[in-house]
């Protein structure tokens, strides 16, 4: 960082010295040892804008204390079978490292289907994965490699993508809100693989729409792109989706498969959490009903634009019911 963004963090963390006591609590669950690290995000969120980010920044310490997010690790989604519908359904999980120990998270997107329990159940699912991912993930990685590790790379597969994947669309930009403004720049490379000519269609009306720093995140690779990711990952960090070849998972063990609920993440995610809840006095099991932050504007036109898309696409294809690729 050059002189003008070290002064930018000095600034905010200045500013964050004055707040109240339980905002500086949770402010340790959100660093987890790496404050710096942490207020950098939240500027490059803003634009290196100090009063920007500090908003920003606040904003999410009162989300996170109003919807108990510290806690949420305590706090099983129940019963065990709507935790693994949720799952099942919700496609992601933590696929290796790179070689420079940064964790690599895997997203089924074109085969999500999020249609087996309501929104409220899967973003507290999600946030509980991210927050997995901030407090156990990230500071093993940090202390294994001895050096802060703060971020993940995501490999998003687009295999299966439909036009049908329009009514997704609520829960994707509920989840993508709360990202934005809570865990921000917390993704810093987006891998596309296996993108059909339906994403190429949406990607080549979006991209033009997003912030720059945004743009140069995303790489959309060639097929399954294992040769780039070879280049930055060892083979068996690799998603499973990416390894295999066509499309068959009659030879692929639950190990491999990072989605697979035998897959060593989700086990040691969900007993993680049924241990913590476990340790508490008082067990409050079901969804939160977190609050979904206000999209902003800018992501709101760029859902607009993607529905747009869709539909023509629909038109196009005679499929306006969304049944074809």
């Amino acid at each position: 960082m050059g002189a003008a963004c070290d002064d930018a963090v000095q600034q905010l963390a200045h500013l964050l010295d004055q707040v109240e006591e339980p905002l500086k609590k949770t402010f340790q669950n959100v660093h987890q040892g790496c404050p710096s690290e942490t207020l950098v995000r939240f500027l490059k969120a803003r634009e290196w804008h100090v009063t920007n980010a500090h908003k920003m920044l606040v904003d999410c310490l009162n989300w996170r204390i109003q919807n108990e997010i510290d806690s949420i690790l305590e706090k099983p989604i129940t019963p065990v079978d709507l935790y693994r519908s949720i799952r099942e359904s919700q496609l992601v999980g933590l696929s290796g490292y790179s070689k420079e120990g940064v964790p690599v998270f895997a997203f089924g997107v074109g085969q999500s289907t999020y249609d087996k329990a309501s929104v409220h159940y899967y973003v507290q699912s999600h946030i509980q994965i991210n927050e997995y991912r901030d407090r156990i993930i990230l500071p093993m990685a940090t202390k294994k490699f001895r050096r802060p590790i703060t971020t993940c790379i995501k490999v998003l597969d687009m295999t299966g993508l439909k036009l049908s994947a329009l009514s997704l669309l609520k829960i994707l930009t509920a989840i993508s809100a709360v990202d934005e403004l809570n865990y921000p720049e917390k993704a810093e490379t987006y891998y596309i693989v296996n993108a059909p000519y339906i994403f190429s269609a949406c990607w080549k009306v979006v991209k033009p729409l997003l912030q720059e720093r945004t743009r140069k995140k995303v790489h959309v690779l060639s097929g399954r792109g294992k040769d780039e990711l070879l280049k930055i990952m060892d083979h068996s960090s690799i998603p499973h989706f990416c390894r295999r070849e066509g499309s068959s998972k009659a030879s692929l063990s639950s190990i491999d498969d990072c989605f697979s609920l035998d897959h060593p993440f989700h086990q040691e995610l969900y007993h993680y959490i049924e241990q913590q809840a476990l340790n508490q006095e008082l067990i409050k099991q079901g969804s939160l009903h977190v609050d979904i932050p206000d999209q902003d504007p800018d992501d709101a036109m760029i859902v607009e634009v993607i529905q747009a898309e869709f539909h023509k696409l629909g038109e196009q294809n005679g499929s306006a019911d969304g049944d074809q690729k």
